[in-house]
């Protein structure tokens, strides 16, 4: 385990389950966002995101779902992802400890392979949960949407006396809809599961406030506590592979350098040997380059 603590923000290398027990004190934070490894085989920087079997990695994930319970204030709440197909079991578990007040849908378009034998996934699952559902951070008036019905089509509300235009803005519903992020967008990082920013602010403008403390035990690109300390709200990142720690360290601007290395954003480039857009150039040596 390796630490790093800059006044209101920590960064913490190691593994997520210790960590978690000895370094984060209970009741204390007041909004998580889990965005755990989801056990469909996913490379992580040389780890496969793989368990020898499902039962090994639902018994995983309840070990520290209990932690972050515990870890949260009175008040607190907790967003949580996993795969379509784990999402029920972690729903079941959940519930029996928490109160699951909305279970939202992480919509994306995807212009990439799709699944020619069944019916490809494009969306993610969330759960927004709560210790007291009478006692919880909701910030309405901080995340709300443009309403079509009052915005654009001016329909009127014939209920109300006299009768009015529908309001123009509301509270999101459940399905959300937000781009992936991808190579040739500004916050893309090099990892393969990142978050869009856009996701993270929703979340927590909405359940937490200035000077909060704000935990991600699986921090990957660190957009949690990117997002965090653009907000005004205090941070903890865990994160067990250094390659990622380097990424938030920099994207968080706490450091320059990290045991003597000057951290830099990573450019890539993809080769490819047949490409089907213009946005391919072709090399010298015949190769194309996807920049």
């Amino acid at each position: 385990m390796e630490k790093f603590d800059y006044k209101e923000h920590r960064i913490i290398q190691g593994d997520s389950l210790n960590i978690l027990y000895d370094e984060v004190p209970d009741n204390s934070i007041d909004l998580i966002f889990v965005d755990p490894p989801y056990n469909i085989g996913k490379n992580f920087n040389g780890h496969k995101d793989k368990w020898a079997t499902d039962e090994d990695y639902l018994n995983w994930c309840y070990k520290w779902i209990e932690l972050c319970i515990g870890k949260l204030k009175s008040n607190g709440a907790m967003y949580i992802m996993t795969s379509t197909q784990f999402m029920p079991f972690f729903d079941i578990f959940i519930r029996k400890r928490m109160t699951i007040l909305s279970r939202l849908i992480w919509y994306y378009d995807s212009s990439g392979v799709q699944a020619k034998n069944y019916f490809g996934s494009m969306y993610e699952p969330i759960l927004f949960c709560v210790k007291n559902p009478d006692n919880y951070i909701f910030n309405a008036s901080d995340i709300l949407v443009e309403a079509k019905t009052g915005a654009k089509r001016k329909l009127i509300d014939y209920r109300k006396n006299p009768p009015q235009v529908y309001s123009s803005e509301k509270v999101p519903g459940n399905v959300w809809e937000f781009a992936r992020v991808r190579y040739r967008m500004d916050e893309y990082e090099n990892h393969p599961t990142q978050k869009p920013i856009a996701l993270l602010e929703r979340i927590i403008k909405a359940s937490s406030n200035i000077g909060d403390t704000v935990l991600d035990p699986f921090s990957g690109t660190f957009t949690t506590s990117f997002v965090a300390k653009q907000l005004g709200r205090k941070s903890i990142g865990i994160e067990l592979q250094e390659d990622y720690v380097k990424i938030g360290l920099r994207r968080l601007n706490l450091v320059d350098e990290y045991k003597g290395e000057k951290l830099q954003k990573e450019i890539r480039t993809f080769e490819a040997k047949r490409p089907s857009s213009n946005l391919f150039d072709e090399q010298p040596d015949g190769r194309y380059i996807y920049q």
